[in-house]
């Protein structure tokens, strides 16, 4: 398909838990441009698509180090091996999309390095089971020469660079 129906902007695959997530934009540069999300699980030798979601295009304005801007969840397919009711123990799919700054040269997601794209987006993906279905991994902006910038803990929604900054404000 033409780069301008659609856009592949970020995909990831974590391969020890076999699960991915593809970053996809329909008609960028488009005022009714369209970004979708979709989750992906290694399943049956085969990859399967689980579940996805689509949204009006979502660009935060210079982003400074880190900002997450949005992501997803999806039950596991190997729920369907487990007994029935099986959708409440069931291990979550996710991703989460990741805008970086201009000095970020890589992340550290959980015990992944991931280079930064040159558009300064990414996707990352991972499974958790039911117990902690809503810890993602710790993600880590180092700079080009490797120094840690920020830090996003599994629960939080600003990163430690943007809390330095608005306690100085303060």
């Amino acid at each position: 398909m033409p780069r301008h129906v659609l856009t592949v902007v970020s995909a990831d695959v974590d391969t020890t838990t076999g699960v991915g997530a593809v970053w996809l934009v329909w008609y960028p540069k488009f005022p009714w441009a369209r970004e979708h999300t979709a989750l992906l699980e290694w399943y049956d030798e085969q990859w399967e698509y689980v579940g996805g979601g689509s949204g009006t295009v979502n660009d935060p304005p210079d982003v400074d180090v880190i900002e997450l801007c949005g992501g997803g969840c999806a039950l596991s397919l190997t729920r369907c091996l487990d007994a029935p009711r099986s959708v409440d123990t069931a291990p979550r799919i996710h991703c989460v999309e990741v805008h970086l700054g201009p000095d970020v040269g890589q992340i550290l997601f959980g015990n992944r390095r991931i280079d930064a794209p040159e558009q300064r987006k990414l996707i990352a993906a991972w499974m958790s089971p039911h117990a902690s279905r809503s810890a993602r991994p710790v993600i880590v902006a180092l700079g080009h020469d490797g120094t840690e910038l920020s830090r996003i803990g599994p629960y939080d929604t600003l990163d430690t660079h943007t809390w330095a900054r608005l306690a100085e404000e303060s």
